[in-house]
């Protein structure tokens, strides 16, 4: 049986055959095509006719002859620029206590109105600052009085730390839902939570949020891992969010492994 001779075109149509037996039956390019831009002149019937002269009008420097009476594309919108205030204003609270009363009644932190404020808890010089982003939604008098809290306290037995030996806060008053915490920290927020550390004065901090970088060191590309202050400098060291832990086992297993690194060194 001899085999039939296959031509370049039947090659052709069998590949188009077999990518449409596959479910492919689009073509995609890497390059972006301009489907809304305006399309150029036409003249006549010819489809081409008209185009160079169209190009070369709308290339040709202003006032050439030819040129295209086009207007130029506007400018990009520029982002808007933050408006930074003094939060903590001309007398800052100067005691934990203080604090945490300015925490509660200060007009000048906005909040989101459908949740109450949340006041942190602990003592002065702790052994460890925990802060997290923002109260639990279900939070009312207690901080972390949820889910989240009790994955905490589930993390502080395994570090063998005890509770009175841990502040816990959090760096919005009250849960925020879609917080933009860099755009917040931008505001003048930053400068309550670097306050707030200083008040406090642990011996180490942990971060729960990656998000929590502008609020502990201010808008640099690369986090830093301590933060200096007047009475020295606290290590510093930056995970993901409590609610993350809790939907990923993965990142607890990392966390952990961060920690038995990072406390042996510090």
């Amino acid at each position: 049986m001899t085999r039939p001779e296959l031509s370049l075109a039947r090659d052709f149509e069998a590949a188009l055959a077999w990518w449409r037996d596959a479910g492919v039956d689009c073509d995609f390019v890497d390059d972006a095509t301009a489907w809304l831009a305006d399309a150029a002149p036409q003249e006549g019937n010819d489809a081409g006719a008209g185009r160079p002269a169209a190009d070369a009008a709308r290339t040709a420097p202003p006032g050439a002859p030819g040129a295209a009476n086009v207007p130029p594309a506007p400018a990009a919108a520029a982002s808007p620029a933050v408006l930074r205030r003094d939060l903590l204003g001309d007398s800052p609270p100067q005691s934990l206590m203080e604090f945490r009363d300015w925490w509660l009644a200060s007009p000048a932190l906005e909040t989101a109105r459908a949740f109450p404020r949340i006041a942190p808890r602990g003592a002065c010089e702790p052994a460890l600052m925990v802060l997290v982003p923002q109260p639990e939604e279900s939070d009312r008098d207690t901080l972390l009085s949820g889910p989240q809290g009790r994955l905490l306290a589930n993390i502080l037995v395994a570090m063998g730390l005890a509770e009175d030996a841990v502040y816990i806060a959090s760096a919005l008053p009250s849960h925020t839902p879609m917080a933009d915490l860099a755009m917040i920290a931008a505001s003048g927020m930053d400068a309550v939570t670097a306050h707030h550390i200083a008040l406090v004065k642990p011996a180490r901090l942990v971060a729960f949020g990656t998000g929590l970088a502008p609020m502990l060191f201010g808008a640099g590309e690369q986090p830093l891992r301590e933060i200096n202050h007047a009475g020295g400098k606290i290590p510093v060291m930056s995970s993901e969010t409590l609610d993350s832990l809790m939907d990923m086992p993965r990142l607890k297993a990392r966390f952990w492994r961060r920690w038995m690194e990072w406390s042996a060194s510090h």
